[in-house]
Parts: structure tokens; C-alpha cells; sequence
């Protein structure tokens, strides 16, 4: 047995040490943009299969260029703590392992948003063990080469948003009608709750459930909940009518801009961003809280 036992634990060493070694040089990414993610590649390969017409329409900004509303929802909505850890929440972690122990299946999740980015970047959106760990290794990476402001910037601009809608300004002017830095808190609060499941989330129409997780991010930015249905959330000309239908947006002056070419440099050098007031609540699964 012991035999065995030393076996196996050879066999598990030997092959961290092969994924650690084959991990993706991350360095780079401070200084240039992705140009493609392994999300997007998914999305393609899943509408080649079944034989559909598949675009991506992302228009990369800087950091500068997105709302602060939106920053702030996003980080409301998905980590609360993300200027404070390492790349891992280990309270979050521990709190969702405790209840998925209890629950005997996997109901909640612990991912913060650099993990989200490292999974987006270079993975995939299943569940297997071992992209986990490889998830962990990438985390710990981008936590060590790039600044915080950077992570955010790059998870704003590449994340999904929509059947092939892919970072903050496409879904802005998708959804809305107007660039990312106008964004209100409204609509940011409205973006960052179709984060946990945008190809079923829809801002340009949200369901029941979508306007509660908009309420409970906007109590959470100390911003009044919005009514629902809200005047002020139109949505745009040619917005899709559903997280499966994305029709390119009318009158939208990025329609000309070749699609998914960011720029190969971000705007400035990235510098640490200290935490704003009002990221506040533990990420991702938002239960109601009373006001104030």
C-alpha cells in the first residue's frame, strides 16, 4: 500500500510540475492586449458544429473609457474583495466548500475575478478538476505580473455579455445604445447582474429575476434601487430581444470598426488602484440585504 501510495503521489507531482511548466507566459499582458480569448474560440467552434453564422463583436477601451459604475457594479456583483486578496478569497472559498459539502453537489461557486480572467483567457467553462487547478496556477500568475487596475481592465473588455458580445463597450452599445463611459448606475447595476449567466441574461430586457439582482447590486453601490420596470432603461435600436439573439446594433459608429483588433498596447501604464467606497458584499451569490 504504501508502495502505491508513493506511486500515485510520483505520478501527481510529475504531472503539476508538466502543467505548471506548460502554463501561458502571462507577462505579456501588460503591455498588450489579447487579441482573442479561449472563451471566444469556444463560442466559434460550438456555432460551427451546429452549423450557424457566429460573430464576435468586442471593441476593446481602456480603463479609462468605462464607467466607474460599472467598475464598481461589477465589483459589487461579482468580487467585493478583489483589492484586498491575492487572486483567491480564501473566506469566499471556504464559505462555498462548506456548502457544497452540505448540499452534496457543487451550487456555488468562489471564483474571484482574476480566476474568472485566468478561466476566460486560456480555459474552459467546465467544471473538471484538474482545469481547476491549472485555473489556480494561472490566478497566481496574473496576480504576480500584472496590477489590479490592469486585471480589472482586461476582465472588462473580454468577458461574455451576450451571444457573441464580448466586453464592456459591445454590451454597452449593444444593450443601451451608448459607449461604456456613459454607462449610468442603473444600467451598470443591470450589466453586472447578467454576468452570472449572459447567454440567459438579457439588459435590453431583463426578466423578474435579472431586475432583483439589479436592485441588490444598486443597494450595495448605496445607489437608490431603481423602480422596475425603470423609463430610463430603453433598450437601444436593434438591441437582441433575448441573451440568444444579437443582431448587430443600428446606428452604432463602431459597426465599421474591424471586429475583436484591440489595440496592441493598453492607453497608459497600469497603476495600483486603491478600493472605492461602496464595493461592498460577498461575491458572487448576492441574497437580499436590508437597506443600509
Amino acid at each position: 500500500m504504501l508502495r502505491w501510495a508513493g506511486l500515485a503521489a510520483s505520478i501527481a507531482f510529475v504531472y503539476l510540475a508538466y502543467v505548471y511548466l506548460t502554463l501561458p507566459d502571462v507577462r505579456t499582458l501588460a503591455t498588450t492586449n489579447p487579441q482573442t480569448t479561449a472563451f471566444m474560440e469556444l463560442r466559434k467552434r460550438e456555432a460551427a458544429d451546429a452549423g450557424k453564422k457566429f460573430a464576435i463583436r468586442q471593441r476593446w477601451v481602456p480603463y479609462t473609457q468605462i464607467s466607474n459604475n460599472l467598475r464598481r457594479a461589477v465589483l459589487v456583483a461579482e468580487d467585493a474583495a478583489f483589492f484586498d486578496h491575492d487572486g483567491i478569497d480564501l473566506k469566499e472559498l471556504r464559505a462555498s466548500l462548506e456548502m457544497n459539502w452540505e448540499e452534496g453537489r457543487f451550487s456555488r461557486g468562489a471564483s474571484t475575478i482574476t480566476q474568472q480572467l485566468a478561466k476566460n483567457l486560456y480555459l474552459s467553462p467546465t467544471k473538471n478538476p484538474m482545469r481547476k487547478v491549472k485555473e489556480l496556477f494561472i490566478t497566481r500568475r496574473l496576480e504576480a505580473a500584472l496590477t489590479k487596475r490592469r486585471i480589472l481592465e482586461i476582465y472588462l473588455n473580454v468577458i461574455e455579455w451576450g451571444d457573441g458580445i464580448f466586453g464592456a463597450e459591445a454590451a454597452s452599445r449593444t444593450y443601451f445604445g451608448k459607449p461604456a463611459s456613459d454607462l449610468t448606475a442603473d444600467e451598470a447595476a443591470l450589466l453586472a447582474g447578467a454576468i452570472i449567466n449572459p447567454r440567459e441574461h438579457n439588459p435590453a430586457h431583463p426578466t423578474a429575476r435579472l431586475r432583483r439582482r439589479q436592485q441588490i447590486i444598486a443597494r450595495r453601490m448605496g445607489i437608490r434601487p431603481p423602480d422596475a420596470p425603470s423609463s430610463t432603461l430603453q433598450p437601444s435600436p436593434g438591441a437582441p430581444t433575448s441573451a440568444a439573439e444579437s443582431p448587430q446594433p443600428k446606428n452604432d459608429s463602431s459597426a465599421e470598426t474591424p471586429i475583436n483588433k484591440p489595440p496592441s498596447s493598453p492607453d497608459a501604464p497600469a497603476q495600483p488602484v486603491q478600493p472605492r467606497s461602496g464595493n461592498g458584499g460577498p461575491p458572487p451569490v448576492i441574497p437580499p440585504t436590508p437597506r443600509g
